[in-house]
């Protein structure tokens, strides 16, 4: 991420913060995300530094004046400000409209979870991957295949956004998508997930020790996705967001194999 996407992005999140979002909030602002990258005219213009905010500003009202306020707002703060590439205009509006989701959940909801879970069922599913993935599946069959998998089954805001995903794939691997949704949630809940891939499940002693370190190390307690894969062996490979701490035998193996090759 680029320092004036970076900058762009803290100042949408800002706007989102001095006001309260509803759930359709959310929605709309995912919507407008889907309709943005969509168009490259829009999504020229909206990134445009060279366009003034006020014409910004007609130009949102005019596309999407069926916006509630909320939504209005916070897009118009967003396109005002300058962001390293349209695409990337796409991304931060999408980031919005998952954080205002969120916002609207309860305090008890674990929306990261469930996004972890949904991730777990589609790579266990080859088809299912595929029929949510395909490009050349219909975006709205997708979001209504999304809705009778996993409605009642997860919470409204996963579900929203899981559809949300899988109308927008934008070149990203479905799981990949859940993964960086599974972030922006923790983030936006000031909460730590940390994703562990260990050769075999992890005993309650075991993750007690685990998330105490990273609570040492990150100054959270840490939510741990656990993922079982028998290519790595033995120890564990932890990753979160951008930090990777990899201790599996796996990793070590590899290692190895290089600095004997070299």
């Amino acid at each position: 991420m680029g320092s004036a996407t970076r900058s762009a992005l803290e100042a949408g999140i800002a706007a989102l913060g001095a006001r309260k979002p509803t759930a359709s909030t959310g929605e709309q602002l995912l919507a407008a995300a889907r309709a943005i990258d969509s168009s490259s005219q829009l999504r020229s213009l909206l990134a445009d530094p060279s366009v003034s905010g006020d014409d910004k500003r007609a130009i949102v009202s005019r596309v999407f004046g069926s916006l509630d306020g909320v939504a209005s707002a916070v897009l118009v703060a967003a396109a005002e400000q300058r962001w390293s590439s349209p695409a990337d205009l796409v991304d931060g509006v999408e980031e919005l409209g998952i954080r205002a989701v969120v916002a609207s959940a309860p305090k008890t909801a674990s929306v990261e979870r469930e996004l972890f879970d949904v991730q777990r069922v589609v790579a266990s599913d080859p088809e299912l991957e595929l029929a949510v993935s395909s490009k050349l599946g219909d975006p709205a069959a997708k979001a209504a295949l999304v809705e009778k998998l996993f409605a009642g089954k997860v919470s409204g805001e996963a579900v929203t956004i899981v559809a949300h995903l899988v109308q927008s794939p934008r070149g990203r691997r479905i799981r990949a998508a859940l993964g960086r949704a599974s972030e922006v949630v923790a983030s936006a809940t000031d909460r730590l997930v940390a994703t562990v891939t260990a050769a075999s499940p992890l005993s309650s002693d075991q993750q007690k020790r685990l998330s105490a370190a990273l609570e040492a190390q990150y100054g959270l307690a840490p939510q741990l996705n656990v993922i079982i894969d028998p290519a790595v062996i033995g120890g564990i490979r932890v990753q979160i967001a951008d930090d990777v701490i990899d201790g599996s035998v796996a990793s070590r193996l590899n290692d190895l194999r290089i600095q004997l090759a070299g």
